[in-house]
């Protein structure tokens, strides 16, 4: 996708201060800027992000880092310095949003304290993500996703019965926060449209997967039980899981009775409806190993691509278990426009696409990954700050 000179989506006309590092935070504002806001990201003078030095570096780059910083604009500047700070309210001044992800307290120390920000800038919306939430006996605890994941109950559902309890690969709590994070922005920046006053906003990596908990949280609530690790099978329901074809494993999701009757007819197996055994979901759960047995006698007699021709064309969800390397190859992700390339100066870095579509304003990448302090001057200057203050506060190593 070739990069537009300008933004024109939603938040077309936004400016967004971004103080956020690592993933928490650059994906939220990533989301903004993709969808049109002026994100401009500030970082410290000659070290920048932790993330622009992690990961595989390709051509001086690292690609970790360009998952989650296009559509930004890089400002360095040292918010230890007073004259740092003093730089940081001009912005402010300007800007719509203010998006960061320190410990709780850490931004009132540098003098940007909730009472301070409502009373200087009272139109200005300030996101921000945690590890626990601003309130509570954890709120100073540093966070990392692998703690949001084990402290949350998440990971203490995923794995098998008899193993280990498992975390998602992906950084998931992170990705969660921010995308509320965005929402929670865009949803404050509606009310101060009509009301001209601007909010807090707040999420927490382990708040974001408890409430992901879903049908797990609500059956827990109703049967005071704690729901057991299944592995790949559903906690509720059979027949509903990985299953062996002939040449590998076939994903198969019959979600209710309709859909067990479609699989079982696609099967020729609809007689077993007839077994007292499997004759309605609770007693296909509680005779679920023996079901399994009778069905992968049948479904490892055929490839996994006939099955996922026929059984799609009974109707019943079913697909292949890809690795990224077949995710990204697969027709439907391509259509959809799941895999970008960036045109940057050391080459094409191909970054995930964006998952919200809009008919009539759609995001768009208009600005690649920024080199460290590559706006740095033009964003001053926009501040009316002139070529020798610029060059002392280089020298003073301010930006």
């Amino acid at each position: 996708m070739t990069p537009s000179s300008h933004a024109s989506g939603s938040l077309s006309g936004i400016r967004v201060i971004d103080l956020t590092r690592v993933i928490s935070g650059p994906f939220c504002t990533q989301i903004l800027g993709d969808h049109g806001a002026d994100v401009v990201k500030v970082e410290p003078p000659g070290r920048g992000d932790v993330v622009r030095s992690q990961g595989n570096m390709v051509n001086g780059e690292s690609w970790y880092f360009a998952q989650f910083n296009r559509n930004k604009r890089s400002l360095t500047l040292d918010l230890r310095s007073e004259e740092g700070k003093a730089i940081l309210h001009r912005l402010l001044e300007g800007a719509d949003v203010l998006v960061e992800n320190f410990r709780p307290g850490v931004l009132g120390k540098m003098g940007l304290d909730d009472d301070t920000l409502r009373e200087r800038y009272p139109r200005l919306v300030v996101g921000r993500i945690n590890g626990f939430g601003s309130t509570g006996p954890y709120r100073d605890r540093p966070a990392y996703d692998f703690i949001a994941q084990a402290m949350s109950g998440f990971m203490g559902v995923n794995g098998t019965a008899d193993g280990e309890p498992m975390r998602a690969a992906p950084p998931i709590s992170d990705m969660v926060a921010s995308q509320n994070l965005a929402f929670g922005i865009c949803a404050a920046l509606v009310r101060r449209a009509s009301t001209g006053q601007g909010d807090i906003v707040e999420t927490a990596l382990t708040n974001g997967l408890i409430a992901m908990m879903g049908y797990l949280a609500a059956e827990f609530f109703a049967t005071d039980r704690v729901p057991s690790r299944t592995g790949n099978d559903h906690p509720m329901l059979y027949p509903y899981g990985l299953f062996r074809a002939s040449d590998g494993e076939v994903a198969i999701a019959p979600s209710n009775d309709t859909m067990v009757r479609r699989f079982l007819g696609a099967l020729d197996m609809l007689h077993l409806l007839e077994d007292e055994r499997f004759a309605d979901n609770p007693r296909r759960m509680a005779n679920r190993e023996a079901l399994r047995k009778i069905l992968d006698q049948v479904i490892q007699t055929r490839r996994v691509e006939e099955w996922i021709a026929h059984l799609n064309q009974a109707g019943v969800p079913c697909g292949r278990v890809h690795d990224l390397r077949e995710t990204f190859a697969d027709p439907q992700v391509q259509a959809q426009e799941m895999r970008l390339e960036l045109a940057q100066a050391s080459g094409r870095v191909p970054v995930t696409g964006f998952p919200v579509k809009l008919r009539e304003a759609p995001a768009s990448v208009y600005h690649p990954v920024p080199r460290l302090g590559e706006h740095t001057d033009e964003l001053l200057a926009e501040l009316g700050i002139e070529d020798q203050a610029l060059a002392s506060l280089r020298a003073r190593k301010v930006i």
